[in-house]
């Protein structure tokens, strides 16, 4: 088989893998309260750009949030939220795919907890249920504080620079072409 099959099939079956870790995490294994979600499926984006590249974790955030939305519903599908997982991971990507130093990682969780989570989610939240836009704001800044913590640290132990995680995430593509 040739070194670009075998290259594009891994990358296929572990996007495809990515793809079902994310909804198993953000359907099943996270907090939900009304407009609010609390939980792990974040660290899913870092893991494919770091492993696959940019494309392919848009591809893996933007294919889970429809399928979790369509087979696993917590309420109706709405493609602006799936507009703001591939934003969400393309600025992660773009932060975290090569030099994943400290302030990069915080930079690129930041962003993402600001534009993504407080005023993009909250928009399509307004729009969606009729809500006041101004009104869902204290309630995503609350959740985006707790989450930018986690999302930091462990984004950063997981990807940085000098991980472990990283090293080993990096060399097994190169691994599948021999």
């Amino acid at each position: 088989m040739k070194s670009k099959s075998r290259q594009y099939i891994f990358s296929m079956v572990t996007a495809a893998l990515l793809i079902a870790l994310k909804v198993i995490l953000e359907r099943f294994l996270s907090y939900n309260v009304w407009n609010q979600r609390f939980g792990f499926s974040f660290i899913v984006v870092p893991f494919a750009a770091v492993m696959l590249g940019t494309p392919w974790a848009m591809l893996v955030a933007g294919v889970a949030d429809i399928l979790g939305a369509l087979v696993f519903p917590t309420g109706p599908y709405f493609p602006g939220f799936t507009l703001t997982a591939v934003l969400t991971a393309l600025c992660t990507s773009l932060f975290v795919r090569g030099n994943a130093s400290f302030l990069r990682v915080t930079a690129s969780v930041l962003i993402n907890q600001v534009f993504g989570s407080v005023l993009l989610n909250s928009l399509w939240i307004s729009v969606l249920y009729g809500k006041g836009f101004i009104a869902l704001i204290p309630g995503r800044i609350v959740q985006a504080l707790f989450m930018t913590v986690i999302q930091i640290v462990l984004t950063y132990v997981c990807f940085g620079n000098k991980s472990a995680i990283r090293r080993r995430l990096t060399r097994l593509p190169a691994a599948v072409r021999q």
